[in-house]
């Protein structure tokens, strides 16, 4: 067998990315997406985007993701391979680290395609192999306007807060006990205080206005949660809801949904993408109630 030459690549070698046969079951070809067109968009980076080739095929490939401003890659989401060792060893070999998330269809286990071909089993195996441990398994929720827009509940009060030592503050009472596999990864590892700092950076990080941020109130003037529609640089999106401990269980969640999904229409966009994890139960609830029906399903690595 040849050696494998593993390397990124240079400006203009789209083609070559895209060389790699692929089935179009789990990943972005799944949703009809192609490199080339991401690549042209801005969404990659030649130098962020390896292949591994064996007599000058592509046997493997990969490409990190992050924002235009970005100096390091965000996230891998771009993964396949016909070679599963080659796979591996290109994953170990490039310097580039980030969280793998691998998109799939809904109801994807139960897809006889998907499952007969193990598409993602595959890549997630590999990922393994590289040394990433599986997290947690997503929602992606897409919403139109031909879901209706929800009705406001009217049982809270919604406040701008330009202050981001208060919404600080919010996330490390909204981290106690959250259902949140990223949240409680990062308290566990670095404790409250780096988990709110976390999501505050990325909110953040959103080219979105700061000044849609709300915090939800009962009408006595207790602070219940957070609402934050927002933009990341593809999409409409709600960029955090959340509740503290002592107002839990009482369906609020759904109201600052509602609320941000009122921002978000109000500024004329087509669509509304959000996520939550599968295991938070009464969140998926709660988009399911506001009518959000899912369009992806998601694995997350890290």
């Amino acid at each position: 067998m040849t050696d494998l030459v593993i390397r990124p690549l240079t400006a203009g070698e789209e083609d070559l990315f895209e060389s790699l046969s692929d089935p179009g079951l789990v990943g972005f070809a799944a949703f009809g997406d192609t490199y080339a067109d991401m690549a042209v968009a801005g969404e990659y980076r030649p130098e962020w985007s390896w292949v591994a080739l064996r007599d000058g095929v592509v046997v493997a490939r990969a490409a990190w993701w992050a924002g235009p401003k970005d100096v390091k890659p965000l996230a891998l989401d771009w993964f396949d391979f016909t070679d599963p060792d080659a796979a591996v060893q290109l994953l170990r070999t490039s310097p580039l680290h980030a969280q793998y998330s691998l998109k799939l269809p809904p109801g994807w286990r139960d897809n006889p395609a998907v499952r007969e071909q193990a598409q993602a089993q595959a890549r997630i195996d590999a990922a393994v192999a590289a040394g990433l441990s599986p997290l947690v398994e997503r929602y992606r929720y897409r919403w139109t306007p031909d879901c209706g827009v929800p009705p406001r509940p009217g049982r809270l009060e919604f406040r701008p807060e330009p202050d981001d030592a208060v919404i600080f503050e919010v996330f490390r009472r909204i981290h106690e006990g959250s259902l949140d596999a990223h949240a409680r990864r990062t308290v566990t590892e670095s404790g409250l205080d780096a988990a709110a700092q976390e999501d505050l950076d990325y909110l953040r990080w959103m080219p979105s206005p700061r000044d849609w941020w709300r915090l939800a109130y009962t009408p006595a003037g207790d602070l219940v949660g957070l609402s934050v529609p927002g933009r990341n640089y593809g999409d409409p999106l709600i960029g955090y809801i959340g509740v503290v401990p002592e107002h839990r269980g009482h369906g609020y969640a759904y109201d600052p949904l509602v609320e941000a999904t009122h921002k978000l229409v109000g500024e004329g966009v087509d669509r509304i993408v959000a996520g939550t994890d599968q295991t938070n139960f009464p969140m998926a609830a709660t988009f399911a109630k506001a009518g959000y029906p899912i369009a992806q399903e998601r694995i997350d690595l890290i």
